[in-house]
């Protein structure tokens, strides 16, 4: 009887397919869990939210304009979009909010700076900023160099324009500066007067003051009181001349 050929049985291979899914099953569930021990942990939420330079501002107020709210997740703050909702607040000029893991918010606060102040109907004082905006000085202090407006009706466009200019200026050009009030033409509808500290009367326009004001300083560090013109023309007199002729010479016009 011929030798029968056996056939040659095949080896078990490993099913290394199934082993790697379970593997990688094994480390996804793992990620899982640590995410939600990590997402549930303190590690995960806000502890800290520290404001620095506001002044106009309480920290509550600060906190309800952001949204920020400690024990809230860390990694859902945009700090974009907390800085936009800060800008909605009208004593709120700039906002920079800077996360340091892990939970602690750091935010920044520029403010328009303060250029007059103004008696509101009650009585109480308040800070009239270089957007426009009013703003109570009750726990805040006061600036004594800005001047006082008196007179000014609040939806005067005027006014705001004034705001935005003593903005521009340099605080020492205007620190002298005690009190303005409106005072239009129909040549000059921007047309105000001043009132110094050392007791001159000035009149000029919003849309002059920047370019004029330097003018307006080299007449009261080199002249006795009077009143200063600004507009086409610059002009000084004196309140008290000694006399006609000594009137006449005091008397002088800048072109």
């Amino acid at each position: 009887m011929p030798n029968a050929q056996i056939p040659v049985l095949k080896e078990d291979k490993p099913k290394r397919k199934a082993s790697k899914r379970i593997i990688w099953i094994l480390l996804l569930l793992f990620i899982v869990i640590l995410s939600v021990l990590f997402f549930r942990s303190t590690m995960s939420q806000v502890t800290e939210v520290h404001f620095k330079g506001n002044t106009f501002t309480t920290r509550d107020e600060l906190l309800k304009a952001s949204g920020l709210q400690v024990g809230s997740q860390f990694f859902g703050v945009s700090p974009s979009k907390v800085e936009s909702s800060l800008l909605k607040v009208k004593s709120i000029q700039k906002a920079t909010v800077d996360k340091q893991f892990p939970g602690v918010i750091n935010v920044t606060i520029e403010e328009y700076p303060t250029v007059a102040y103004e008696l509101a109907a009650e009585g109480d004082l308040q800070a009239i900023l270089s957007s426009g905006a009013t703003v109570s000085v009750n726990n805040t202090g006061i600036a004594v160099e800005k001047p006082i407006l008196t007179k000014w009706n609040a939806s005067d466009p005027n006014k705001a324009a004034l705001c935005k200019v003593l903005g521009q200026i340099p605080n020492e050009l205007t620190s002298d500066i005690s009190e303005i009030i409106p005072s239009p033409t129909e040549s000059f509808p921007d047309r105000i007067k001043l009132y110094t500290r050392s007791r001159f009367e000035v009149i000029t326009a919003i849309s002059l003051l920047k370019d004029k004001v330097e003018y307006l300083n080299q007449v009261i560090e080199t002249e006795e009181p009077g009143i200063i013109t600004m507009l086409e023309a610059d002009s000084y007199v004196p309140f008290e001349p000694s006399g006609e002729k000594n009137g006449d010479q005091n008397a002088t016009t800048h072109e």
